[in-house]
């Protein structure tokens, strides 16, 4: 009899703005969603507005500052993608969210792939230095409206794709590979409408995995889904990854 232990099958969970919602942290395109209500909003994370305009970039700052990410903590939907992880099923986090909660709620960083980039760290768009967000908000509280780099005077930005930028192509590599990898790909709080990222669970299904979409509302992928939850997620995705953590996908 062998002793080997049994593989357990990889999971990709993509997540996007729905689960850090119960975290405060308010959504994009849903009914309550930020460009729903004040669709000016999006020009101050469009690369090109942003970049022309010194106001926008004022405006953003204080968007950055005043953002209930900055205090925001895990909830009970991170936590149990931790536990799927910790349980000893192969999870890979692959997220549209820029706010750091999944690495908070203890997934190894390695094992999140941020598509979007992450608002914890600004990036000038001169000379790419990075450095962290509180410093630079420290100075926008201080009275520097629209900070520059401290190495080279450029102007920065928080260190997320914002419209008009591509994704880096490294992260998106990374995340093709573990589409087409994994067994079950499970898209959570996410309307599928925002490509490269959105398209992986067309991909995930191509190479045989089984979809399960945890959304409110309905999204263009729905159709190759083999389960469609639309349940809160903040009790139906810890229900889905306690049941697979038991008993295996």
């Amino acid at each position: 009899m062998s002793s080997e232990p049994t593989r357990r099958p990889l999971v990709a969970i993509l997540s996007g703005a729905g689960i850090s919602t119960d975290s405060g942290i308010p959504d994009y395109r849903g009914p309550q969603g930020l460009w729903r209500r004040d669709p000016e909003a999006e020009k101050l994370v469009t690369y090109d507005a942003y970049m022309s305009d010194p106001e926008i970039r004022r405006r953003s700052w204080l968007l950055r500052r005043d953002s209930p990410a900055r205090h925001a903590r895990p909830n009970g939907a991170h936590e149990a993608v931790t536990r799927l992880e910790r349980s000893g099923v192969p999870v890979r986090v692959l997220t549209q969210n820029v706010d750091g909660l999944h690495q908070m709620a203890g997934m190894p960083p390695r094992k999140v792939l941020e598509l979007h980039g992450t608002a914890r760290a600004v990036q000038c768009t001169g000379c790419g230095a990075r450095s962290d967000m509180t410093e630079a908000l420290a100075r926008v509280e201080a009275g520097e409206p629209d900070p520059p780099c401290l190495e080279c005077g450029g102007i920065l930005k928080s260190a997320t794709v914002m419209f008009g930028q591509a994704l880096d192509p490294v992260v998106l590599g990374e995340a093709i590979a573990v589409a087409k990898a994994c067994e079950i790909f499970i898209a959570v709080g996410t309307s599928l409408q925002v490509n490269p990222a959105a398209a992986l669970a067309g991909l995930a299904v191509e190479h045989g995995a089984r979809l399960i979409i945890v959304n409110a509302e309905p999204t263009p992928y729905d159709p190759l889904a083999a389960e469609l939850i639309r349940e809160p997620i903040g009790s139906a995705l810890p229900a889905l990854l306690d049941t697979l953590g038991a008993t295996g996908p």
